[in-house]
């Protein structure tokens, strides 16, 4: 009797967790089309905000122009005053803009709806080739709330910081835990050998000092440049504002000049900033440095797990690292080979980016 109440119970716990990966992978699937949807939104407020701005420029220029050679009276008047609102309205707008970056939350987006699709597949290839357990479950749900801290939703509050003052890689997966120490049980090696083992921290140590390095000095000199832009725009759209407000003054000489070609400068400023997209290019450099990181961390676990036996396969990792890098089996033996010389030459661990 006893036998078959432990086999029911056991049915039982594994028909609950089932249900419960199940779950998780509903609501993994809502997750991914949510990012999807809220990305193509907010790839859409940067064309449609960049046109409008720089219409709202062009249109105050002008309009700073043609009161600059009326006559005065009350068209030269309305005509200033226009200038000067659109310009005021342009600043004020171009200030928000600027401050939450419109196509780097588009790219942030794109990254969390790829990312969750992976998440989703990964669950539901674990569900297909082996039992789960209550382990699994917690994990699963571990990946869900990192991917969404990486990757918030809100605009206030919890938005990723755009301007950080320490630029780090992209981090969305949860902290690896310290595993137990196991020992190692009879010769089976799992396809393991001191030769891949070594192998794989070489390439662990190009990753570090060529890849993950060369993308994060991307990201802080794309950042440079984004920072300087975002101030100049509002700035030169200030200056035009006070000098469309100003023709028609003592100062009406000067201050057609500042109307006008400091409109034009910010059309230029703005575009290069929002329609060069370079929010989106400081994320796509700071997510494809944790992209790294995260292969770093991945392959150091899983060489440091001293029990082999519950090690993924060796020959199965070996394969994925190699085509995660865009690389054959051949060419990562190459890599690891040459990864202890380090000269200015030396190639990038990964063809992909």
């Amino acid at each position: 009797m006893e036998p078959k109440m432990e086999v029911c119970e056991r049915k039982n716990n594994e028909d609950r967790v089932l249900q419960q990966m199940y779950a998780i992978m509903n609501i993994v699937a809502d997750r991914e089309e949510m990012h999807k949807n809220i990305g193509e939104q907010r790839d859409n407020w940067n064309h449609l905000l960049l046109g409008s701005v720089n219409g709202m420029i062009v249109t105050a220029a002008t309009m700073a122009g043609l009161a600059a050679v009326a006559r005065g009276g009350t068209p030269a008047l309305a005509l200033k005053l226009s200038s000067t609102l659109l310009y005021m309205a342009a600043t004020g707008v171009l200030v928000v803009v600027n401050r939450i970056q419109p196509s780097q939350l588009a790219e942030e987006q794109r990254n969390a709806s790829r990312l969750f699709k992976q998440l989703h597949e990964e669950i539901r290839g674990s569900i297909a080739v082996r039992n789960l357990n209550y382990g699994d479950v917690k994990n699963a749900m571990e990946k869900v709330l990192a991917l969404d801290k990486a990757y918030p939703l809100p605009l206030l509050g919890t938005m990723l910081e755009k301007f950080p003052s320490v630029v780090q890689p992209a981090v969305w997966w949860p902290e690896e835990k310290p595993q137990p120490e196991m020992k190692l049980q009879g010769t089976e090696r799992n396809a393991w050998d001191k030769k891949l083992e070594e192998e794989m921290m070489e390439v662990v140590d190009v990753l570090k000092r060529k890849d993950t390095e060369e993308y994060l000095k991307l990201s802080r000199r794309v950042l440079k440049i984004n920072r300087i832009l975002a101030i100049c725009g509002p700035f030169f759209t200030g200056i035009a504002a006070v000098g469309s407000a100003l023709i028609g003054s003592t100062f009406s000489g000067i201050a057609t000049y500042l109307g006008v070609v400091f409109g034009a400068l910010a059309v230029v400023v703005n575009t290069l900033e929002h329609g060069g997209q370079v929010g989106m290019v400081f994320e796509m450099y700071r997510s494809s440095a944790g992209f790294f990181k995260l292969m770093e961390e991945t392959i150091e676990s899983t060489v440091e797990e001293r029990g082999v036996d519950v090690r993924e396969n060796g020959e199965l990792f070996e394969v994925k690292v190699a085509l995660q890098l865009g690389r054959s089996l051949t060419e990562l033996r190459d890599l690891a080979g040459a990864g202890h010389r380090e000269t200015e030459e030396e190639e990038f661990a990964s063809k992909l980016f």
